[in-house]
């Protein structure tokens, strides 16, 4: 995130919802920033009438030259000019957790997931928040399918936050995927920007195919643990000038697999993913198809860290 970082929270009042704004002190986000807290109501379309129905059978029957035409209205978007007391209270929450950030909200009608993506665009959003879940018993902004199509689609950063329990004040422990590509890199020099908790750690992963060749350098070492050793060294020193602790793990395995599990069992508050598409198909090696698995798959709030012009 830049240092003036843009950040649009999706925000419907459920658990998934408040847990994603209780998790945001734990992000070690700057104090220059600005924040909007976003609630979208998907707006539905009433059933026709049975006038309407007998209508559209007679007219069924009749020539299509003589059938009259009608209109099919399209659900306009649409901004509430009064905010919900709901983002007021949002609002006030965000404000008391961070007192110089520049806060707005807004309401907006439409589909959950198009309405947030269209804002995060338009806003020039670096990051995006959304709950795990949302408030399914409602019509409201129903998180869990949008969160991923968020995810998959958004063009900056996404923060995808499942509520865990935590001590206030503890440091916090994040895990990244590695794998030496810039994207990943992205995400080591995203982290180091951040202002975290004294104690926070940093366990960094990396996933060795093991069907690949060995291949020996003139000393007889493997260049592949070579090319591992390199990145993850630099990892290091960038993340210890941000005074976090730092260890590492390098196992053969699926990445997608190795990430979740080593997440779980360390009891990461969040994972860190690297990411070079931008909302479009591409993929990388530890990345496209193997950070939506995280997010899906994963106990814990997963970011994953868009690189932006």
């Amino acid at each position: 995130m830049s240092e003036k970082g843009r950040i649009l929270i999706a925000y419907d009042g459920s658990d998934a919802a408040e847990a994603a704004l209780n998790d945001l002190p734990r992000a070690g986000l700057s104090r220059n920033t600005k924040a909007l807290i976003v609630n979208v109501q998907e707006r539905w379309l009433p059933p026709p009438s049975s006038y309407e129905i007998v209508e559209e059978v007679l007219n069924a029957s009749e020539p299509s030259g003589a059938k009259p035409a009608r209109a099919k209205e399209e659900p306009e978007i649409q901004i509430a000019q009064a905010e919900s007391p709901r983002l007021g209270k949002a609002e006030k929450r965000l404000a008391s957790y961070f007192p110089d950030w520049k806060i707005d909200t807004l309401s907006l009608q439409g589909s959950p997931s198009y309405q947030i993506l269209w804002k995060a665009n338009e806003w020039d959003a670096n990051l995006i928040v959304v709950g795990s879940q949302g408030n399914a018993g409602t019509r409201l902004f129903s998180l869990g399918s949008v969160s991923q199509k968020i995810a998959n689609e958004a063009r900056c950063s996404v923060r995808v936050v499942r509520g865990n329990s935590w001590k206030k004040g503890a440091p916090t422990r994040i895990l990244v995927g590695l794998d030496g590509t810039r994207a990943a890199q992205s995400a080591i020099e995203e982290i180091g920007r951040r202002m975290w908790l004294m104690g926070s750690e940093v366990r960094l992963v990396t996933a060795k195919d093991p069907s690949h060749d060995k291949q020996k350098a003139s000393d007889g070492s493997d260049k592949i643990d070579a090319w591992i050793n390199a990145f993850t060294e630099e990892a290091k020193e960038l993340l210890k000038q941000s005074d976090l602790n730092v260890s590492q793990i390098v196992e053969e395995g699926d990445p997608k697999q190795l990430i979740c599990r080593t997440a779980e069992e360390w009891g990461a508050d969040c994972i860190f993913i690297g990411s070079n598409d931008t909302g479009s198909s591409g993929e990388d090696l530890l990345l496209g198809s193997v950070a939506t698995a995280i997010v899906a798959r994963a106990h814990c709030t997963v970011e994953i860290v868009r690189h932006q012009n």
